[in-house]
């Protein structure tokens, strides 16, 4: 089992920049992938981008891209989320998940497809 604890998030202006950061702990920390989703309130929590370890392969919704960027600290097993150019709509309660087995991939990523997840960074943006 992975442990994960996610950090970054706060109240930024819309425009503004925050960057998420994920730790991993654990015997299978720094394996397959690790995803971000977020949960808006009343809605469902859905996917918003992955890095696979192995390769560095990515994915972004589409909302997220050229926006977002995904990267990695392997020596530190931990997962950053750059967010720029930030909208009221992406505020949301953020996680991070991993999963060992998991790869990225151009399809998009699912809650299932995680096993391991985070307890959860707020994101608000407002003026």
């Amino acid at each position: 089992q992975v442990q994960l604890a996610e950090s970054g998030g706060g109240l930024v202006q819309p425009g503004g920049s925050l960057r998420l950061s994920c730790g991993a702990s654990g015997p299978t920390a720094g394996y397959g992938s690790t995803g971000w989703f977020r949960q808006a309130p009343g809605k469902d929590r859905v996917g918003v981008s992955c890095i696979t370890s192995s390769d560095g392969t990515t994915y972004y919704v589409d909302s997220g891209k050229g926006r977002f960027t995904i990267s990695r600290d392997n020596a530190k097993n931990t997962v950053y989320l750059q967010m720029n150019s930030l909208k009221p709509e992406d505020t949301a309660v953020y996680y991070c998940a991993t999963d060992s087995d998991y790869y990225c991939s151009d399809n998009g990523i699912a809650e299932g497809d995680f096993h391991s997840w985070g307890q959860g960074t707020q994101v608000t943006v407002s003026a």
